[in-house]
């Protein structure tokens, strides 16, 4: 899969870089974006490779989900049954194996809506994330900071100028809003909390992005789930066409200090 993402990124845009307008950094003009849809968290992986080489340089993330996927994998003197090198590459290590590969801006990464653990009543989920330099933000911050505030806690870590890889678990969402994925968890946000989230960092340099952990199969009759991530899809890729479009994409109306209200 990295080698299909290389070759995607690795295609001339469809207008000339150096004909942007004023304002818009060249390096973001230079390679096309690409926003997978899934299916298992694990696409991730390859396309942080193929972004680091793009780029050549590490790449912060900005993960949404309600897991942490910084699960370190089983160690063959744990469980000798279950151990295999292929095995530990999964939805839930996805970020784990994409640091020890040095793909990520360690000190710039950041989860929104955690509130469940991988590894049970461990806390070696979070531990993990310490060392790799992530920055935590939990589902129930949002009482405390309200959406604007979360908004501008994560373009206060990341910045306006490290390329960004935005990376949203659709079981960030409460179950009532996504009850189709695999590992869904109660007490999550709501899709409105979440695209007002997403409008408030809009300013980030981002340069790919997933939408992820979809499982129509489980959906209902309407089809919520499948809704929720077409919109979050669509909110995506608007966001990155606005600020190749706009001159004033790092101003103090695109870090976030005047939320898009339509909702």
């Amino acid at each position: 899969m990295s080698e299909a993402y290389m070759e995607l990124g690795s295609r001339v845009p469809a207008f000339d870089a150096e004909k942007t307008r004023d304002g818009v950094d060249e390096e973001y003009a230079r390679y096309p974006k690409l926003v997978t849809l899934g299916g298992d968290h694990s696409v991730a992986l390859p396309a942080l490779r193929a972004l680091h080489e793009l780029y050549q340089k590490p790449i912060a993330v900005v993960h949404f989900d309600a897991h942490c996927d910084t699960w370190p994998g089983l160690k063959q003197e744990d469980d000798e049954y279950w151990f295999s090198e292929q095995a530990n590459y999964n939805h839930a290590s996805v970020f784990w194996n994409a640091a020890q590969e040095g793909l990520l801006a360690n000190g710039s990464c950041t989860h929104a809506g955690l509130r469940s653990r991988l590894t049970g009543t461990s806390f070696q989920d979070y531990e993990n994330d310490v060392q790799q330099g992530f920055m935590q933000i939990e589902v129930d911050d949002i009482d405390r900071w309200g959406v604007e505030g979360i908004a501008e806690k994560i373009i206060a870590r990341v910045g306006t100028k490290v390329p960004v890889y935005l990376s949203i678990d659709i079981d960030v969402l409460d179950v009532a809003f996504a009850p189709a994925t695999g590992t869904p968890e109660a007490g999550g946000w709501s899709t409105r909390e979440l695209i007002r989230i997403l409008r408030g960092i809009e300013g980030l340099n981002v340069v790919g992005a997933d939408i992820v952990e979809v499982a129509p199969a489980y959906d209902g009759a309407g089809e919520p789930t499948s809704i929720a991530a077409a919109q979050i899809v669509y909110e995506v890729v608007t966001s990155i066409v606005k600020r190749g479009l706009t001159a004033d994409a790092n101003d103090s109306k695109a870090q976030g200090h005047h939320l898009r209200d339509e909702l």
